[in-house]
């Protein structure tokens, strides 16, 4: 019996055809029985997002965003959330009755991976170690605010202090730079945590300076990527951008359909496609 699909969310970005968005959402629908949801994508850079967004008929009920259209998303919605407006990106569009809201569940990507690797340890008043300056660096940055560390050091090639700076305002949190091509072990051996938001080959060489601490790296796909891999040979806790990717997807889930996540069912959709167990 054919289904009669009357809601509809999406991913968006280029290239497209790797991501695993598809496999959490639909996996949620499937969980909760919603017969009548399907999750698909659209390749989409910056350019073409409003033209692509705003030829989507009405069972469209959200999009998910990746890059290189995350800028643009924000730009394009009629609203967007506080988290949205202080990141500078969106990587959701929901529909409302005016048109697109914006927001940023990355923060809860990375909230969730920091969980999941620290379980109850407390970052309140300890150093961070963030690799990298970009998109991914800014919800990295607001989720070790958000749990209080004292202090972000920020491992990249340029230095963006000033620009990443509205991330830790109006907060007791502290920011600096050290050159990727310093010496970053000196940054990472009192951290609390490492959190890398870059390429394997970026970092390719430096894994030794940079697993002196639990480590999060948002790079998934080929696993394990070797900062995790060293660190856990360093019997350091490690976690993959999986953990993050499935974390973000959660929330973006609940705001499309109005329901809460089947989070297990998501997860295990997503790590089997993947092909990783327990």
């Amino acid at each position: 019996m054919n289904r009669s699909i009357i809601h509809r969310a999406a991913v968006l970005g280029r290239p497209i055809e790797h991501s695993r968005s598809p496999v959490l959402h639909n996996a949620g629908y499937v969980a909760l029985g919603l017969d009548d949801w399907e999750y698909g994508r659209f390749e989409c850079d910056a350019e073409s997002l409003p033209r692509l967004v705003n030829s989507l008929d009405d069972s469209y009920r959200g999009l998910s965003v990746t890059m290189p259209a995350k800028f643009a998303a924000l730009a394009f919605a009629e609203e967007a959330t506080e988290r949205a407006r202080l990141i500078g990106s969106a990587n959701t569009l929901v529909r409302t009755g005016t048109g697109w809201r914006a927001d940023n569940t990355d923060v809860d990507g990375i909230r969730g991976a920091l969980a999941e690797l620290l379980g109850e340890q407390s970052l309140a008043g300890l150093k961070a170690v963030v690799v990298g300056g970009g998109g991914t660096a800014r919800p990295a940055i607001r989720a070790l605010v958000d749990a209080h560390v004292a202090h972000i050091t920020v491992i990249n090639r340029s230095d963006r202090v000033a620009e990443l700076a509205p991330l830790v305002g109006g907060s007791e949190t502290t920011l600096s730079h050290t050159a990727i091509d310093g010496d970053p072990g000196s940054e990472t051996a009192d951290a609390a945590v490492v959190i890398s938001t870059v390429p394997s080959v970026a970092i390719a060489g430096i894994e030794d300076a940079l697993c002196t601490a639990p480590v999060l790296d948002v790079i998934y796909d080929p696993w394990p990527t070797p900062l995790v891999a060293r660190a856990r040979q360093r019997h350091l806790p490690a976690v993959g951008g999986q953990v993050m990717l499935a974390c973000q997807a959660y929330g973006q889930f609940e705001q499309f359909t109005g329901l809460r996540a089947p989070r297990e069912a998501m997860r295990a959709a997503l790590d089997a496609s993947l092909g990783i167990t327990a």
